[in-house]
């Protein structure tokens, strides 16, 4: 299957979702070539000693979706991984608000695919973080 169909099968309910959405509250909203959006909200289990959203939450969904969003040039045949990313935390999110995160790709080739992202308010469009990410294609073995 390529990457597209596996991400439609997701959102579809015909496979399952990965845990990690479920664990850090957020789930995929839509899908299509090169873009993916996840919905979601922090509650208190993702939060740090201070009491605030830890910074990993933020990471997670945006990795998430801008990782997701190169997975959708992914050929069948073709498996991909984070090669690297970088966040930047605007705004601090509030437990229970509710948010959407979109990962956009930028250039997807054969070996490399780079995508961008942006955490925001689902209420009033305010963004919270926004992200870069590459991510490394292989052929599966």
């Amino acid at each position: 299957m390529t990457g597209l169909e596996v991400m439609t099968g997701i959102l579809e309910g015909r496979f399952s979702a990965p845990p990690i959405g479920q664990t850090l509250g957020f789930q995929l909203h839509h899908v299509e070539l090169g873009r993916v959006v996840f919905q979601g909200q922090p509650e208190f289990p993702s939060t740090n000693p201070m009491g605030t959203v830890h910074g990993g939450w933020y990471g997670t969904v945006l990795d998430s979706a801008m990782a997701c969003a190169v997975m959708t040039h992914i050929p069948r045949g073709s498996i991909y991984t984070t090669l690297e990313y970088k966040i930047s935390i605007i705004k601090p999110v509030s437990l229970g608000r509710k948010i959407i995160c979109e990962g956009i790709t930028d250039h997807v080739g054969r070996s490399t695919g780079v995508a961008r992202g942006v955490l925001r308010d689902q209420a009033n469009d305010q963004i919270y973080a926004t992200g870069t990410t590459t991510c490394l294609i292989m052929k599966a073995n």
